[in-house]
């Protein structure tokens, strides 16, 4: 049987180990954790099972002087914190609400709060029950006072405090409640980045409203009809009011998840738009499952219904805007993308991490057969030298010459 030279041994013994080690330490896994069966499960007494642990409290106990008085009124239906506007209050992820009253010797208040099930709920309801002939005000993440009353939102609760008697001290009082509302867990303080969009240039800030949903749309004053912004394709839409040079009226933005739905919605808006006018009648009697106008786009001046597409964006003018002034506010509307090669903390897509773990793997195995290369030359060469010193030659066809023969002779 033929056996392999001792110069070749120490590689193949190398790559013996690698072939086990290797595989063991790329393609190793967690170990998976087993279920236990159904019939294994033993049944805990019915005294050890756990009670769900009540939620904490919206409002605090006592806040910059002033007290609870009685019990607060809780409610998990939209219906107790509004019920003309309850279906509003669910499109922007309700989840529960709290009223009480608070006392001091100097008069007497009520808060009502509600929370939502992330950032973007309480600011959306915040746009929709601000009116735009409130005061904005420095309380919580924003804030408006209409003399009576102040309206703000603090992460996921928006709030609705009214003093009976106000001082130069209640705004600095609600800011101390304001830090006492619960704290958003993870991304539920994640604010949405679409009315970030809206060109500052003559907007008027008090006006803006945020919509995830038709109702909210619809009943802040939406231009279009909320069917053809279809909130089914997951839109969200960001209205305000610009004073422009040469007339008012507003912008629309309308984002969806993808531009090719964009560009879907883009054409069917434009094409809505193109029928305004003394046409419009005898359009919408020929076909009468189309949208009919709102009451924005049949007082708007023909020149200002304009529209434009950037990226997943769709951006609407209504009014009495010029021509120009329209066109003006809608190349201000730019989608932008922001990437970062390195993010820890970021989305990773399935197919990088793929790319990833071939990229490392291919790597172990160059360094690894690296190792191997360098490790046979290295004893082999050493081998050589030494049979050199003893004066025998470098290479032996046949290692059975190393063994000592006995010549036996009868």
């Amino acid at each position: 049987m033929l056996r392999p030279s001792l110069a070749v041994r120490p590689l193949l013994t190398l790559l013996f180990a690698v072939s086990i080690v290797f595989p063991a330490v790329t393609f190793a896994t967690p170990a998976k954790t087993h279920k236990t069966p159904p019939s294994a499960k033993v049944a805990a007494p019915q005294s050890a099972k756990l009670q769900p642990e009540a939620p904490h409290p919206l409002l605090p106990q006592t806040f910059a002087g002033w007290e609870l008085t009685g019990k607060p009124q809780q409610a998990s239906q939209p219906e107790a914190a509004d019920d003309g506007d309850a279906g509003v209050l669910r499109e922007y992820g309700f989840t529960r609400y709290e009223a009480a009253t608070y006392t001091r010797d100097d008069g007497k208040m009520t808060a009502k709060a509600i929370e939502f099930g992330d950032a973007t709920g309480a600011y959306g309801a915040f746009t929709f029950y601000r009116k735009p002939n409130m005061t904005q005000e420095n309380i919580g993440q924003g804030a408006a006072f209409d003399g009576t009353r102040v309206l703000f939102w603090q992460g996921t609760v928006l709030v609705d405090a009214k003093f009976d008697r106000l001082t130069p001290m209640s705004a600095s009082e609600l800011r101390d409640l304001a830090t006492q509302l619960p704290k958003p867990v993870g991304n539920q303080g994640t604010l949405p980045t679409l009315p970030g969009y809206l060109p500052p240039q003559h907007i008027e800030p008090m006006t803006i409203q945020y919509a995830i949903g038709p109702q909210a749309y619809q009943l802040s004053g939406g231009v279009l009809p909320a069917a053809l912004v279809d909130f089914n394709r997951s839109a969200e839409v960001v209205t305000a009011q610009y004073n422009a040079l040469n007339g008012t009226g507003a912008l629309t933005v309308i984002d969806y998840p993808t531009p090719d739905i964009a560009i879907d919605r883009q054409r069917a808006i434009q094409a809505y738009l193109s029928g305004h006018g003394p046409s419009q009648g005898a359009a919408q009697a020929a076909n009468p499952t189309s949208y009919a106008w709102t009451s924005a786009l049949s007082d708007s001046n023909p020149a200002a219904l304009q529209s434009r597409r950037s990226g997943p964006l769709v951006a609407v003018t209504s009014g009495s805007f010029s021509a120009e002034d329209a066109q003006q506010i809608l190349q201000r509307v730019h989608y932008e993308v922001n990437l970062t090669l390195s993010n820890s903390a970021g989305y990773r897509s399935d197919s990088s991490k793929v790319a990833q773990i071939i990229l490392s793997v291919a790597i172990m195995v160059g360094i690894f057969a690296l190792i191997a290369i360098v490790s046979a030359v290295s004893l082999g060469g050493a081998r050589i030298a030494w049979r050199k010193m003893r004066g025998k030659s470098a290479l032996t066809p046949d290692e059975s010459a190393e063994f000592i023969r006995l010549n036996l002779k009868d």
